[in-house]
């Protein structure tokens, strides 16, 4: 049995998009930032059609894609994982519902949970016009119909590139489950995830 502290955190019952993009094979990437990139990740990896998580960096220069200088919060980067998906089995759209409903909380501006600053900021780094027209279009839906008391935050900007984070943050969540700091705010994400999405849990 959970902690009762695990019960807490947010999670959302949110509407599928209403505007996807159509299935075809092959593999396609965007870039998803919401807080610290472990729990994102960790979360992603979880989650059928999803064929890699990789934690990094984006929304800054080459020159400061390292942990140390991206915490200042000062480089423009946020903490961000690069999702590759198999369209086939995930539709872009049903990325995103995961995303907004239980990854994150994209009311919160410039914070997630205990941590703040720019570097956790709320962003869909888009790779293409699809997925531009597919999130500003959610973004809209899910404001229209009220599904947050608050204003959706999350920033739909192109992604000019995308860094990976040292090693020792990548498959943080999976490798250390009893961190405190995963068991408080990332552990809760794969149990929404399993409640929310069961047929997409892997």
């Amino acid at each position: 049995m959970l902690p009762l502290l695990l019960l807490a955190s947010f999670a959302a019952d949110l509407p599928a998009p209403a505007t996807d993009i159509a299935p075809k094979s092959g593999s396609a990437t965007v870039v998803l930032a919401g807080g610290c990139f472990w729990g994102i990740e960790g979360l992603f990896e979880h989650v059928k059609g999803v064929k890699q998580a990789v934690s990094g960096y984006a929304g800054g220069s080459a020159s400061t894609a390292n942990y140390e200088a991206v915490e200042t919060g000062t480089t423009g980067h946020a903490e961000s994982v690069r999702v590759t998906y198999d369209p086939a089995q995930i539709s872009f759209g049903k990325l995103l519902q995961v995303y907004f409903s239980v990854a994150h909380d994209p009311t919160q501006l410039n914070r997630q949970g205990p941590d703040s600053g720019t570097q956790y900021r709320s962003a869909i780094f888009y790779a293409g016009e699809d997925q531009k027209r597919v999130a500003e279009a959610y973004i809209a839906q899910l404001t229209a119909s009220g599904a947050f008391k608050k204003k959706i935050v999350t920033q739909v900007t192109p992604l000019a590139g995308f860094y990976p984070a040292e090693d020792y943050h990548q498959h943080f969540l999976a490798k250390n489950p009893s961190n405190p700091y995963i068991v408080y705010n990332d552990l809760p994400k794969l149990q929404h995830l399993k409640k929310q999405f069961p047929e997409l849990w892997k």
